[in-house]
């Protein structure tokens, strides 16, 4: 079971990481004249993904790497584009 944990953990953070460099590229693409990475929400954004993936692992008791690497990828996106749909509806008058 702890191997399980471990290896979702992990490439849960890969998956994460796949997403963020994506991201970067595209915030890289669309402001060209200013180049600044925020590293906490980087690393926030890695550590969600590790705990995503970790949990998905633990409860899908299976040692696959794939569903891991996908829901840390995924599973971030998920989260981050239901914080801005809340965050709009939140301003909504």
């Amino acid at each position: 079971m702890e191997n399980i944990l471990l290896y979702s953990v992990y490439f849960g953070i890969f998956g994460g990481l796949i997403r963020a460099l994506v991201g970067i590229i595209k915030y890289f693409e669309k402001n060209k004249s200013e180049k600044k990475i925020r590293l906490w929400y980087l690393v926030f954004s890695l550590l969600v993904a590790a705990f995503v993936g970790g949990v998905t692992g633990a409860l899908a008791n299976t040692a696959d790497w794939r569903l891991a690497l996908v829901i840390g990828y995924a599973g971030t996106d998920f989260l981050e584009s239901l914080y801005k749909i809340k965050e709009k509806q939140r301003f909504q008058i």
